[in-house]
């Protein structure tokens, strides 16, 4: 599976887009905020730039891409109005795969550039966005060049899949090493772009399952039942498998203290329902999967451009969806269960 050409959200502003069920990733960079703030403050009141340059890694699409953006522009405003003191210019990158639906995100940018008139006026400095296309497993920009590194659910993404393990017993090992690579590769470069002292907040997915499910779990099972009815050819099986790892905290603390670049200021987790947003009508009362169907619409459109790739036939993907609401419904919901666990960090460039 070549990731970084399958890989991305679904576009546009459809039922099944990302833009439209992106509820719970909303809620992560919410919660992100007084991180973000804090890390702002730090680094504008060392020496009170011009200009602050950030970029988002992984900003996918929909509303949620220039959520961070505004984020920042509105604690730099406060920060400033407390030191009564003009605020920066902010130069904006968002990054993500190529195939990701930049289209969308860049036709938001007049209302957008509207609300920051309407709401700060001239008060707040110029703010430019700009689009980063690539992984960011790999440089993307010159040295010495960014202020501030956010991201907000993406470093659990893999950039390939995991070498196929010898047995059922090597899978973690697998996925395990494939993630130290990939995340202290992320570190390196990240390293190089920033200048010194610059700040970074990350939110990922972890690794806990006192308290959460993956939404894998219940997909595994689906294949598993089309496998045994015939629908699905077993040796889709191995193919099933997303290039996604959660890390337990030890193992994110030990690679960024293994790669050498930051510090850690401040390591924070946080849980957030899958049934974020969710809303049940009159309606849907009288369904008992609508919440199953809430789950699915949002697993859906994170992870369709894989499941298309595995399966080759929209019929098969869709009977997978069909199914996922009620296997999600019985054996996750109905039972107290499913929630996003994170990890929020914030680093300092040493």
């Amino acid at each position: 599976m070549e990731v970084e050409k399958i890989l991305h959200m679904n576009g546009g502003e459809g039922e099944n887009s990302y833009a439209n069920n992106s509820l719970a990733q909303k809620e992560a960079i919410v919660k992100a905020k007084p991180l973000l703030e804090q890390s702002l403050t730090d680094l504008y009141c060392n020496g009170f730039p011009d200009c602050i340059t950030v970029a988002d890694m992984g900003c996918s699409s929909g509303p949620n891409a220039l959520l961070p953006t505004w984020e920042a522009i509105d604690s730099l405003d406060k920060i400033c109005n407390r030191l009564n003191r003009k605020p920066p210019a902010l130069h904006s990158f968002l990054n993500d795969l190529p195939g990701s639906d930049f289209n969308t995100v860049f036709k938001s940018l007049p209302s957008f550039y509207q609300r920051l008139r309407t709401e700060k006026g001239h008060e707040f400095g110029s703010c430019f966005v700009a689009a980063a296309p690539g992984s960011f497993h790999a440089r993307l920009f010159p040295p010495n060049f960014l202020d501030f590194v956010y991201s907000s659910n993406a470093l659990h993404w893999l950039s390939q899949m995991p070498k196929e393990p010898m047995s059922e017993f090597d899978i973690h090992s697998a996925y395990l090493d494939q993630f130290k690579s990939d995340f202290s590769a992320f570190l390196k470069f990240r390293s190089e772009e920033l200048k010194c002292g610059g700040r970074m907040i990350l939110t990922l997915l972890y690794n806990d399952s006192f308290h959460s499910t993956s939404p894998a779990e219940p997909a595994m099972l689906v294949i598993k039942d089309m496998i045994s009815e015939g629908l699905i050819e077993e040796s889709k099986l191995k193919s099933s498998n997303f290039p996604i790892y959660t890390p337990y905290v030890d193992e994110v603390k030990q690679v960024i203290e293994r790669e050498g670049s930051f510090d850690i200021l401040q390591l924070e987790t946080f849980h957030v329902s899958w049934l974020e947003g969710f809303v049940e009508n009159d309606n849907e009362g009288l369904d008992k999967y609508a919440r199953g169907k809430h789950v699915t619409r949002l697993v859906r459109a994170v992870v369709e451009s894989l499941v298309s790739s595995i399966c080759g036939d929209d019929a098969i993907a869709e009977e997978i969806y069909r199914r996922y609401e009620i296997k999600v419904t019985d054996e996750i919901l109905e039972k107290g269960r499913g929630a996003f666990a994170n990890l929020l960090i914030s680093l300092v460039k040493k």
